[in-house]
């Protein structure tokens, strides 16, 4: 079954193996206004499944001042009978946003591939997947994905580029040691690469919101999104060309 698309701005990015999932407030807020709830009512509907969170919870994640974690997201998105990848704010891309969009816990989904905990949990935090044969069947059983996407999500440069994008379009110093990691690459030279990627990202929302500011023909927003488009898929080309460097 295809995820249906984010209809606004992405949310934060944080790191697969972080506390938080990635999480858009202006997804959450737009689905309690589809449902109708009020902030205390989506409260109410958590507390039935077991997650205690007051209305101010709730407004918080609205606002971005707080993000929720995944067994609130998890909550969150049956309360507001909403798919998590709709409140991810974006379509799933690694292992971890896989599972979190099927509603699965880490260690739910560890014993229906018949995995051991600590191994599974290894296997996001680390990007490699190890498990043998049968288990990537029911892997891929398990989350729905078909044969394209499972090699998508095993594939080490999907997986690569996943992170890369998480880390440019937000705190790039927590993706370092896993980028490096799971590129090979020397930690120092990975950070250093990641800080150059971070300030060329930036620049584009600079240039954008440049344009916007000084009221600039359509054209001109038109162009900046499509240089960031391209600088994207060039993306981990270019990291590999940084994080080598001398």
């Amino acid at each position: 079954m295809p995820f249906p698309p984010p209809t606004g701005p992405p949310g934060p990015a944080y790191p697969p193996g972080a506390p938080y999932p990635p999480f858009s407030a202006y997804e959450a807020g737009q689905a309690r206004v589809r449902v109708g709830l009020t902030l205390h009512q989506v409260a109410f509907h958590m507390h039935q499944l077991g997650v205690h969170r007051t209305a101010e919870t709730v407004s918080a994640w609205e606002s971005g001042r707080e993000v929720p974690s995944e067994t609130e997201l998890l909550a969150l998105a049956d309360a507001l009978w909403c798919p998590v990848a709709v409140l991810m704010g974006r379509n799933p891309a690694t292992l971890r946003e896989y599972r979190l969009a099927r509603q699965f816990t880490a260690d739910r989904l560890a014993r229906r591939v018949g995995m051991p905990p600590e191994a599974y949990a290894r296997a996001e935090a680390e990007h490699r997947w190890s498990g043998d044969d049968r288990q990537t069947l029911l892997l891929a059983d398990a989350l729905g994905l078909r044969s394209e996407q499972l090699r998508a999500v095993l594939d080490r440069t999907a997986e690569l580029t996943a992170l890369l994008r998480q880390a440019v379009e937000g705190r790039w110093k927590q993706h370092a040691p896993a980028l490096a990691r799971l590129s090979g690459a020397d930690p120092a030279r990975t950070a250093r690469a990641l800080r150059t990627l971070h300030q060329e990202h930036a620049r584009f929302h600079e240039r954008y919101l440049g344009h916007l500011v000084a009221r600039s023909p359509e054209t001109r927003l038109r162009e900046v999104a499509q240089d960031r488009a391209a600088w994207l898929r060039a993306l981990p080309e270019r990291f590999r060309r940084l994080s080598a460097g001398p």
